[in-house]
């Protein structure tokens, strides 16, 4: 069987990625394929227990390193339970947030050894790679001030200031830059329609889809 294909969606707080995953997936629905709507942290049952751990609490709960650990623990639970099954058997995943986000959060904005990080990708994700990954990329401002309008009680990383946010950005567009051949870079600051079309044009071009 044809292995699926595996999209991502990355970027930082506020940039309506959550939104745009659940129109891109009913459009690839309505194009054919069997879709399975995932994210990180979480996705499987155990990784959704990391997740209420690392997006609970004080913005000190824990340090980068430990947050590293933490992440990859719960992605490879996740890709053992639901991405590696589902691309094995020839459905589409379509993932909110995968690895990139912890080289941005945890790198680039925590501090964590890149060699650290590089390493966990080598042992934890093994084949599992991306065939494209979407960056949402919006102004730091704009961003924190809709992810606070949604405020929950997983707000520990929104808790943690401009300048670990500018940070953030600024590792996700840098992973863009550096992979262009797999990424591509959204402008999220229009309106979700407009978003969604750019969205679209990026699946539909380089993964050769219509709908």
């Amino acid at each position: 069987m044809t292995r699926g294909r595996f999209i991502t969606f990355e970027g930082g707080e506020g940039a309506g990625k959550s939104t745009q995953v659940l129109r891109l997936v009913a459009r690839l629905e309505s194009a054919g394929h069997e879709v399975v709507k995932t994210r990180e942290p979480g996705g499987s049952p155990g990784a959704e227990s990391i997740r209420d751990l690392v997006l609970r609490g004080a913005a000190d709960r824990w340090s980068p390193v430990t947050e590293t650990l933490l992440m990859y623990a719960a992605r490879r639970d996740h890709i053992e339970r639901v991405i590696r099954p589902a691309l094995s058997r020839g459905a589409w995943v379509v993932c909110d947030r995968f690895a990139d986000s912890t080289r941005a959060y945890q790198g680039a904005a925590g501090g964590t050894a890149p060699g650290l990080i590089a390493a966990l990708e080598t042992f934890v994700l093994e084949d599992i790679k991306p065939d494209l990954t979407l960056v949402f990329d919006l102004p730091v401002d704009i961003g924190l001030a809709r992810a606070h309008a949604r405020a929950g009680a997983e707000m520990r990383f929104e808790s943690k200031g401009a300048a670990f946010h500018e940070r953030l950005r600024e590792g996700f567009r840098a992973i863009a830059e550096a992979e262009p051949e797999r990424c591509a870079l959204i402008d999220a600051s229009g309106g979700m329609d407009e978003v969604e079309g750019e969205v679209w044009r990026a699946v539909s071009d380089r993964l050769t889809i219509h709908g």
